[in-house]
């Protein structure tokens, strides 16, 4: 049974499978994606070592939780990044931030599809989740503007002013996600 979804745990059990049947022919060169590999070296790790290199990682990502570093050194080596949670769950008011919603104005666009759009731009994969067709539209309807460097820059002034949603990095998270019983 698969405890948790830690990356240590991930690369030492995926590790000793796939390189067999990655000489046999089992194995594309890259496969799909992962989740949460926060720290950059385990994804690497894990194409390294078993030279057949993670194609996305998908890791919580939005103006309060930007990760610059990590993403510039992920698609560095080839790995797309995924934006888990890029309108931050609603937590901390983001859908009336006063930053976003100022930006949105100036274009006419909503606060998601000023997300969306920042996303795009720093070629990160956007998972934006809904059930109404409406905002499923708007959130495609974000080819019709660009940022300028000055909204950038604002948006930059947000990353770190509110905690993430999930803490893979802390050793009381890590115990309490090492508990859970994922079913697989």
């Amino acid at each position: 049974m698969l405890k948790g979804h830690l990356k240590t745990d991930l690369v030492f059990q995926t590790t000793f499978p796939l390189s067999p049947r990655k000489k046999c022919g089992q194995v594309p060169k890259r496969f799909s994606n992962f989740k949460n590999f926060k720290i950059f070296a385990h994804a690497v790790d894990l194409g390294i070592f078993n030279k057949v290199m993670p194609q996305a990682n998908q890791i919580e990502i939005n103006p309060f939780q930007q990760k610059t570093e990590v993403v510039a050194a992920l698609q560095a080596e080839g790995i797309a990044v995924e934006a888990w949670a890029p309108f931050a769950e609603g937590k901390n008011d983001i859908f009336h931030n006063p930053v976003l919603s100022k930006i949105g104005a100036k274009y006419g666009k909503s606060v998601a599809q000023v997300i969306t759009r920042w996303l795009i731009e720093r070629d990160i994969i956007v998972l934006a989740k809904s059930t109404k067709p409406e905002r499923m539209a708007e959130n495609l309807n974000v080819f019709d503007f660009a940022l300028s460097d000055e909204d950038k820059a604002e948006i930059a002034k947000l990353d770190g002013t509110f905690v993430a949603i999930m803490h893979h990095d802390t050793v009381d998270n890590l115990k309490r996600i090492s508990a859970w019983k994922m079913g697989v």
